[in-house]
């Protein structure tokens, strides 16, 4: 559909035209207005307005040449009666209307009250904002190949579903663009936290095949931890992965990155509107779609330019990015962590083991994807692969203390080995002891305590001991102790021992029995 065509607006100089053609060359209101092309109304109006300032002549009078001061006489009665002509106090209304509650609409109303004869209220607008444009130029911005990216967020989300629970989670939709060129990409991410931010930055990179030397941001708290204009504290980490500069852009000022702010539009309008009927079950499956409608995007050909996105940017960014690193950015956090009474630091609701020497001590925790690394004095003294379960514990076995080693190390299999170093009767005695339970580890430490008295009693009565415990049927701790306090392991076997019961009348032979 055609576009509909504007109406010419009338200036000054054609007033002047007007005055000119009818007054020093005589020709009617029909033929000036033909000449100009302006309609024969407004011919009509602006020499009435002529005749009723006294300025139906021409040349005009000494002192019009100024077009301000020409437009003041003529349009200084507006109808009956005549207008007041002052102006407002617009630096005051300004002032006002930053006030919580206070409209533009209540400022005229104010005006009116003591300027009867005032601006109406479309005049008084009108000239509000050529106010507001005087006092606040926009600056025109230059922009060079390679030289910047600016990103932002969507104010528009996408629903993901859960298949396995169904629920429904928003994404967030992350646009960058190259100022010169106005290449776009776009990622969707559950959150705008530091590490997706990170991640899609890293694939805009990826996508445009290098990096820029600056990177325009909105001050999102993932990328500036505080916000102030003449130096503001960055989190951005991957800055110098990538030798880049990061420049938050000012709050509430959208013109610092016109390109991204533009680019987001369209974005909404070209990809995110076509989304709106479908329904995605995976961020992957989102991305991928997304993807489709961006390349669709970058081909299409821009109307002020004559060519696409994709051709401009071959033609002259491609060349005058900065080429990747060779190896990936892996993000990283790091924290400060004090070492637990139990020689463990709290990382993510999961406990990691550090030297039994440090307890008590803070150190620095790397934090990364896949690993946890720990860190006192600038040296590396323990690394773990990162446990996505919490609650848990990872312990490695040379950060406990020898006593501790032994005891988490106890098995039935360490037990057993450790039994048939004293001899053959200890470790059948342990191998009874353990497998009488209705599990091998309630028999863990009476075990022990079995084997511990070979430091005591050496290993030669302790095997002597057992071998007596084992004939009695006497299986605990406690009598093979007692065996070797009484000394009963260096008494007769118990087969010479033992005596045959003297007869009596009140006892029954075996054959009482048969």
């Amino acid at each position: 559909m055609p576009r509909r065509k504007r109406a010419r607006h009338t200036s000054v100089k054609d007033i002047r035209s007007i005055l000119r053609l009818t007054f020093e060359q005589e020709l009617p209101v029909r033929a000036v207005s033909e000449r100009l092309k302006i309609s024969k109304t407004s011919v009509s109006t602006y020499l009435l307005r002529a005749r009723e300032a006294g300025l139906a002549v021409w040349p005009l009078p000494p002192g019009l040449d100024d077009d301000e001061v020409l437009e003041r006489r003529l349009f200084r009665r507006m109808g009956r009666p005549p207008r007041d002509i002052d102006e407002p106090d617009w630096p005051k209304i300004a002032s006002e209307l930053k006030r919580k509650g206070v409209t533009l609409n209540l400022l005229w109303q104010e005006y009116r009250e003591s300027h009867l004869d005032g601006y109406g209220y479309t005049w008084f607008c009108c000239r509000f904002a050529e106010y507001e444009r005087r006092v606040k130029p926009s600056y025109r911005s230059r922009h060079v190949a390679g030289v910047a990216m600016e990103c932002d967020y969507a104010g528009h989300t996408i629903p993901v579903v859960d298949p396995s629970t169904g629920e429904i989670r928003a994404a967030q939709i992350y646009v960058a663009v190259l100022s010169a060129s106005q290449l776009t990409f776009s990622y969707a991410s559950f959150s705008q936290k530091l590490p997706d931010w990170i991640e899609a930055n890293q694939r805009a990179f990826s996508y445009f095949g290098g990096a820029t030397k600056r990177t325009i941001c909105d001050n999102l708290k993932s990328a500036v931890a505080k916000a102030l204009w003449f130096e503001p504290t960055l989190n951005a980490t991957f800055a110098e992965h990538y030798d880049t500069t990061i420049l938050p852009a000012r709050p509430k000022r959208p013109r610092d990155k016109p390109s991204a702010e533009g680019s987001v539009l369209i974005v909404e309008r070209w990809v995110l509107a076509r989304l709106r009927n479908e329904r995605f079950f995976s961020l992957a499956d989102l991305n991928i779609r997304i993807s489709s409608l961006i390349e669709d995007l970058n081909g299409r050909t821009m109307r002020r330019y004559g060519k696409s996105r994709r051709a401009l940017f071959d033609e002259i960014e491609r060349t005058q990015l900065k080429p990747l690193p060779a190896t990936p950015f892996e993000y990283a956090e790091w924290k400060v962590a004090k070492v637990h009474p139990d020689y463990h630091v709290e990382v993510d609701k999961t406990f990691y083991s550090v030297p039994h020497g440090l307890i008590g001590r803070r150190v620095d925790v790397r934090l990364t994807y896949r690993a946890v690394e720990i860190f006192f004095d600038h040296k590396r003294i323990a690394s773990h692969i990162r446990s996505s379960q919490r609650s848990g514990h990872i312990t490695v076995n040379e950060h406990m203390p020898k006593s501790h080693q032994r005891y988490a190390n106890t098995t039935p299999h360490t037990l057993r080995k450790e039994a048939a170093k004293v001899g053959s009767n200890t470790a059948i005695f342990i191998e009874r002891l353990l497998s009488d339970r209705p599990h091998p580890e309630q028999g863990y430490r009476s075990a022990q305590g079995v084997l511990s008295l070979a430091r005591r009693y050496k290993s030669d009565r302790l095997e002597m001991a057992c071998e007596r415990a084992l004939t009695i049927n006497a299986m605990s701790y406690s009598s093979v102790a007692n065996i070797l306090k009484s000394g009963l392991d260096q008494a007769a076997p118990v087969s010479e021992a033992v005596k045959p019961a003297p007869p009596h009348g009140n006892i029954r032979g075996k054959t009482y029995y048969q």
